[in-house]
């Protein structure tokens, strides 16, 4: 009896704690649609017009949700990438840098390695080896400012930012210079096709979508499993809440920094390795534009957490994918997606807003997002 008792009880505290992660982005996103159906309203559009159109064009045919699934895919690995930093007290701004360079190798390992080794690879290996190489490229990228943040106190945002200008303009360099397809008919920065052995497959014969975007949630099962089962995710936390009180416990401050920063850029760097062998198969100038910064707002609408990540990319990419069917149907411009995007983003981050207009009480939980000027 007691013991039925004490699982009654477990449970309500479960369903209670899912209550208070849910409920204010909940509301943040109903506000934002809410205003965005105003504003669409206000601009001569027909708002249940527009949101059945952006349902429609996402989630309306087995197509549909399959872009829809494809978009999502690198929303969920930098997404995951951002909201890891997140978790360790670190504000990761350049996973748009760190996806475009494993994206970039991932590309070199899947056109140039069947060259210099002068034979094909079977595709068990080659796979392996082309997005393996993009996720450990996109970690090294982000581990050089975990360590100048744990040696000199240089701090993330600021070096993030300085290592996107980097990566980005370094990956033009390569795609106009020694990387660029040298086909005669090619006039853009871009690779060669990768291999047909380093291309991952789709899941469904005439569909795009594959096998990465299954990755992708297994990926997210295993971010949630490091940080709440495992010693390096207590230490992760620990030192994101109080970095002070983790070198008094014995962590190793300085590494778990490093390491923090390099898992996230190799989650940021799997989503550019996803993307090449998985849908583009090859690396495009400018493909991936905007990833990086959606992320962050992914991981502040996910509160951080895995399972919010996957929730939030897959809101973002229904909205991206359903905007041409929403701009066919009204023709309002797709720019109104972009705003509903920094509605609510806004409502997320200043939840005291949500709080006020719904009368929710805080239970004092907040994101620790950085630590401040070299701390």
């Amino acid at each position: 009896m007691q013991s039925e008792k004490q699982s009654i009880s477990r449970g309500k505290k479960i369903l209670q704690s899912i209550l208070d992660a849910t409920l204010v982005p909940f509301l943040a996103i109903f506000t934002a649609v809410v205003i965005g159906g105003v504003i669409i309203k206000m601009v001569g559009g027909n708002p249940f017009e527009a949101y059945m159109g952006l349902i429609e064009g996402s989630l309306g045919s087995k197509k549909a949700l399959s872009e829809t699934a494809i978009w999502a895919t690198p929303y969920i690995f930098a997404g995951l990438a951002v909201a890891l930093g997140f978790k360790g007290g670190l504000f990761n701004i350049g996973a748009e840098g760190q996806l475009a360079v494993g994206a970039v190798f991932s590309a070199l390992i899947g056109y140039a390695l069947p060259q210099w080794l002068g034979y094909d690879l079977p595709a068990i290996v080659h796979i392996p080896l082309a997005v393996l190489f993009g996720m450990l490229m996109g970690g090294l990228w982000a581990g050089i400012v975990g360590a100048l943040k744990a040696y000199t106190g240089g701090h993330e945002v600021i070096n993030t930012i300085m290592m996107n200008y980097i990566a980005l303009n370094t990956t033009s360099f390569l795609l106009n210079g020694i990387m660029k397809d040298p086909s005669p008919t090619n006039v853009i920065a871009r690779t060669p096709l990768i291999a047909e052995s380093a291309r991952i497959p789709p899941i469904f014969d005439g569909l795009r979508v594959h096998w990465g975007f299954v990755l992708a949630l297994l990926i997210a099962f295993l971010v949630w499993w490091v940080l709440n089962k495992t010693t390096l995710g207590f230490e992760i936390r620990t030192v994101g809440l109080n970095p002070d009180a983790a070198k008094y416990a014995g962590i190793n401050v300085k590494r778990t920094i490093i390491l923090t920063m390099a898992l996230s850029g190799m989650l940021a760097g799997l989503a550019g390795s996803i993307e090449v062998t998985g849908l583009n198969y090859r690396h495009e100038l400018g493909f991936s534009i905007g990833y990086g910064y959606d992320a962050i707002a992914i991981a502040l609408l996910g509160k951080s957490h895995p399972l919010g990540v996957v929730l939030a990319a897959f809101l973002f990419a229904a909205m991206r994918n359903g905007a041409t069917r929403m701009q066919f149907l009204t023709q309002l411009p797709v720019d109104l997606i972009s705003m509903l995007q920094a509605l609510i983003l806004l409502f997320v981050a200043a939840d005291a807003i949500v709080r006020y207009i719904y009368r929710i009480k805080s239970r004092g939980e907040r994101v620790v997002l950085t630590r401040g000027w070299g701390g």
